[in-house]
């Protein structure tokens, strides 16, 4: 359990990964602000690292002045720094052969957030699941967001959005790419700040 932490300035205010072939269960993290940090909540691996991330708790999380993500899933993780790597570095990856399903594929799923706010953040939201492994069965629950763009969902099964506010200065609330299979919605609000 996580309880009560204050992070400044760090990479991520709760981080898991990348490496975590042993896998991640079970963790509760509750009562925290981020200020200031890379990425608010972030959860990374990539092919080859295998291990399960399930059962994250979070919630009564409050994160300010995020300069890149505010809840960041990434199973195309490379090696880099939040804000550092290139759009055709990411490309690249994205873009190869999917392989067989295996011990080496990662996996996240049952991941449950609530009751969090995030103002000026760069991206609110970002879910980047690989097509041979979906991020599987998120659910966000009584969220608030304000930042200057807001959610862009790929490669996700099972996501619940539920009392979720996004407020972008720039572009759309929520961009959902083909890959978000199995979206239930309920009581989303978004809207331009400007």
């Amino acid at each position: 359990m996580v309880d009560g932490c204050t992070v400044f300035a760090g990479h991520g205010g709760f981080v898991v990964g990348s490496e975590m072939s042993g896998g991640v269960k079970n963790v509760l993290v509750k009562n925290c602000q981020f200020l200031g940090t890379d990425v608010g909540l972030r959860v990374k691996s990539c092919r080859g690292r295998g291990g399960v991330v399930e059962n994250i708790y979070v919630k009564d999380v409050n994160m300010t002045n995020i300069p890149n993500e505010g809840l960041l899933f990434d199973l195309f993780y490379g090696g880099k720094g939040a804000g550092e790597e290139t759009e055709e570095e990411l490309a690249a990856r994205m873009n190869a052969e999917a392989p067989a399903v295996s011990a080496e594929t990662p996996q996240f799923k049952n991941i449950y957030i609530s009751d969090c706010t995030a103002t000026n953040v760069k991206h609110c939201m970002y879910f980047n699941g690989l097509p041979e492994m979906k991020i599987q069965n998120v659910q966000l629950r009584n969220i608030k967001m304000q930042g200057q763009e807001g959610a862009l969902l790929r490669q996700t099964d099972g996501l619940v959005i539920d009392h979720v506010q996004i407020t972008p200065t720039d572009g759309n609330a929520f961009v959902l790419a083909p890959t978000v299979t199995n979206l239930q919605w309920k009581h989303v609000v978004y809207q331009r700040r400007d």
